[in-house]
């Protein structure tokens, strides 16, 4: 064993896939790339997120308390860095980088049509906002594109580095 950076922690914890969180405040929707981020609860089905208090998206998130998470698959990936390497403050995010918004059902931030999964989500939680930048989310409504057949998603590893998911195992589990 050798020392490892603290600064490099994260890139063996990274929780699971990168995905795209919308929010839609005052009539204009955003986008964002999102990796930290952790399932809670199954049922509701319950997800913790950090945005940062710098984002764009923050100040819709703790404002309109919504947002849907949309699961990109690996052929997005250009598209997500490159929605990660812009601010929604400058740019319109949907046209420029080429992502089609929809209007969700339940919440007013947009699905992302290219998407394999989008989580229409309400804030539940915000007790660890100011101190973490950490919301708690519950899944209201769930979509799934049935035309994307086993979608891979990528997996942020730091620095520009990503790791996509592939081989499937199988195991006996007591687990759903």
């Amino acid at each position: 064993m050798k020392d490892l950076p603290l600064a490099e922690v994260y890139q063996l914890i990274e929780p699971g896939p990168v995905v795209l969180l919308t929010t839609a405040r005052a009539g204009r929707a955003n986008v964002m790339t999102l990796s930290w981020h952790m399932m809670v609860e199954f049922t509701p089905p319950l997800i913790a997120c950090i945005v940062s208090g710098a984002d764009h998206s923050f100040a819709a998130l703790r404002a309109t308390k919504e947002c849907v998470i949309a699961i990109p698959a690996v052929e997005l990936a250009e598209k997500v860095v490159q929605v990660g390497n812009c601010s929604g403050r400058d740019v319109d995010k949907f046209s420029t980088i080429g992502l089609t918004p929809r209007p969700a059902a339940k919440v007013k931030a947009p699905l992302v049509a290219e998407c394999f999964a989008n989580l229409e989500c309400r804030v539940i939680e915000t007790r660890l906002v100011n101190r973490f930048n950490l919301f708690v989310l519950e899944v209201v409504k769930a979509w799934c594109d049935p035309a994307q057949k086993a979608p891979r998603t990528i997996h942020h590893r730091g620095y520009g580095s990503f790791a996509v998911d592939g081989e499937v195992l199988k195991i006996a589990s007591r687990m759903p």
